[in-house]
C-alpha cells in the first residue's frame, strides 16, 4: 500500500483562562474513524489527487472547524514509520492565528473543542499529535513580531496591556509592564492610533496597530 499523504494545522488563538489571565488555546476534533477513533486530534485530512498542500490546509480547516485563518504557514514534514499503526502516512504540519473574534464564533460541540495549551488531555491525542503541536509552539515563539503577533491574535487595534498579556501567554511567565513598555520604544513594529479603548471606570487605554516593520526586541532579551 503507498504511503498516504495528508495535512494537520495547529490554530493557535488567545483565550482567557480560569484566573482570567490569557492564555494560548487551541480547536481539536475528535476521530470518527480508526486508527484512534474518539481520541481528539488536530484538525486535518488527506490531500486531494490535484489540490495544493496549501489549499488542503484551508480546506479541511474549514471542513472540520469552520476556521478560515488569514495566516497559514507550513510548519514541517511528519513521516515517522510507526506514526499510524495501519499504513504509512506522511503529514504535512501547518500552523495558524486567529483572533479572538474569530475564537469566539467558533461553533464548540461533542466532536469540535478548544483546549489550552496546558491542558494534560493533549497528552492523550490521536497519531503523534502532540509532537505536532510542540514543534508548532517552539517556531511561534520563536518567529513572531510585537506587532505582528498582536494584529494576528488580537485584531487591527490593541491595547499596550493587551499586547503585554499576549507575550506573557507565549513565554509563561509574567513580564514587567515598565520594561515592556520601554522595549517597545525600541521598535517601530507598532504605531500609536488617535483610538481609544472604550468603557472602563478609569482612563481609557491608547490603541495601537502594527506597522509591519522592525524588529522584535523579546528576541534578543526574553529575560524581563
Amino acid at each position: 500500500m503507498p504511503p498516504a499523504l495528508a495535512v494537520s494545522t495547529v490554530i493557535f488563538g488567545i483565550r482567557p483562562n480560569a484566573q482570567g489571565r490569557a492564555e494560548l488555546w487551541l480547536p481539536l476534533v475528535r476521530r470518527i474513524r480508526q486508527p484512534f477513533a474518539g481520541h481528539w486530534a488536530l484538525p486535518g485530512g488527506p490531500v486531494g489527487a490535484r489540490e495544493s498542500l496549501g489549499a488542503a490546509g484551508a480546506r479541511t480547516l474549514a471542513e472540520t472547524t469552520g476556521l478560515r485563518p488569514s495566516y497559514l504557514e507550513q510548519l514541517y514534514t511528519f513521516g515517522d514509520p510507526d506514526r499510524s499503526p495501519t499504513q504509512r502516512l506522511v503529514t504535512i504540519g501547518y500552523f495558524a492565528l486567529v483572533t479572538e473574534q474569530q475564537v469566539g464564533a467558533t461553533v464548540e460541540d461533542d466532536n469540535v473543542a478548544w483546549f489550552s495549551v496546558n491542558d494534560r488531555e493533549l497528552n492523550q491525542l490521536a497519531f503523534d499529535h502532540r509532537e505536532i503541536i510542540d514543534y508548532a509552539l517552539w517556531r511561534l515563539r520563536n518567529k513572531v513580531e510585537y506587532g505582528q503577533i498582536a494584529h494576528r491574535l488580537l485584531g487591527e487595534r490593541f491595547t499596550l496591556a493587551q499586547l503585554r498579556s499576549v507575550y506573557e501567554a507565549l513565554l509563561g511567565k509574567e513580564l514587567d509592564p515598565a520594561n515592556f513598555r520601554r522595549q517597545l520604544k525600541a521598535t517601530d513594529s507598532i504605531a500609536a492610533t488617535d483610538e481609544y479603548l472604550a468603557g472602563g471606570q478609569h482612563r481609557p487605554p491608547r490603541l495601537y496597530r502594527y506597522a509591519g516593520t522592525g524588529h522584535d526586541p523579546l528576541e534578543v532579551d526574553t529575560t524581563l
